[in-house]
């Protein structure tokens, strides 16, 4: 069912501390001379998505803190030759390098591709060991609960709609920070306007079609302008590494509020935590303002 929406409308990396790349990078020198390398990685209370070296035991035999196995020079040299290359090829590579990566960790068991950047600055994160694709001909959003009108949304008539344009810093939770990044979509306002929100209705609950991720606001966090049911990133369709078809869009909180493969809007009296506030996360996830970090605001 295609809502009507009333106008006037308008169409519209790392943190520099070594935690973009999931830990803390050391390097040393070993006793032959040559380089060495290691990656603490970071873990806190609240789960994966932190900020604290995780204390692992030590083989036998295996190097003191704050050293790695050795690497040579050679190889060393090879890998800041490859850096060097990479920025100047990075404008060609950039695509190739996400597509691998996404197709890579979408079947990676072990979580290891999360320590990896792709060639935007962003980190891939799934709590579900592997996510099914939608497309035009398979996806739908569902919008029920507390609404006046329940219904379903497809791909084409969610493209059909009004589109709005917003263009803000990405910050996780973990540290990393992406500037300028587009997100186009639909107001998530205007879409639950158009359903019909009920009296009793205090809160919004988003559900995914990886079969795990949840999460929510408040009906007030809901109905900010800057809040989006998105379909494109930087002016592209958005991929389904980046949660695509469809994905929510908060500007204002940290990004793990903004679901990824969403499939399902519900309208409920209270707010309901989310897959990572049932973990020790703030429910409400304000940038700066939460989950004991000072990170600068992304909205205002």
């Amino acid at each position: 069912m295609l809502p009507h929406l009333p106008g006037p409308w308008t169409r519209a990396p790392s943190d520099g501390h070594g935690r973009g790349l999931g830990g803390a990078l050391r390097t040393g020198t070993a006793d032959d001379g040559s380089l060495t390398l290691s990656l603490t990685p970071w873990r806190g209370r609240r789960g994966r998505c932190s900020n604290r070296p995780v204390d692992t035991p030590k083989a036998p035999g295996a190097p003191a803190d704050g050293e790695g196995s050795p690497v040579g020079r050679r190889l060393v040299l090879g890998m800041l030759g490859l850096g060097a290359a990479g920025l100047v090829s990075a404008p060609y590579l950039q695509r190739g390098t996400e597509s691998a990566l996404s197709a890579v960790s979408g079947k990676d068991p072990t979580g290891v591709t999360e320590l990896l950047p792709n060639g935007g600055g962003f980190r891939y994160y799934s709590v579900a060991s592997s996510v099914p694709h939608r497309n035009a001909g398979t996806y739908e959003l569902r919008v029920g609960g507390l609404v006046e009108k329940p219904g379903r949304l497809t791909l084409d008539e969610l493209r059909e709609l009004p589109q709005q344009r917003i263009v803000r810093d990405v910050q996780c939770v973990t540290g990393w920070r992406v500037p300028s990044t587009a997100f186009e979509g639909v107001r998530l306002s205007d879409l639950l306007d158009a359903f019909g929100v009920r009296p009793e209705a205090g809160a919004v609950r988003f559900t995914c079609f990886d079969g795990i991720y949840s999460e929510s606001l408040t009906l007030k966090q809901a109905m900010r302008d800057d809040v989006l049911v998105t379909l494109r990133m930087n002016d592209e369709p958005l991929s389904h590494s980046h949660g695509g078809p469809v994905r929510l869009y908060v500007a204002p909180m940290y990004f793990y509020k903004s679901a990824k493969w969403l499939s399902g809007i519900r309208l409920t009296r209270e707010v309901q935590p989310g897959y990572w506030e049932k973990r020790g996360y703030a429910v409400d996830g304000w940038v700066g303002r939460s989950n004991g970090r000072d990170d600068a605001p992304t909205a205002a």
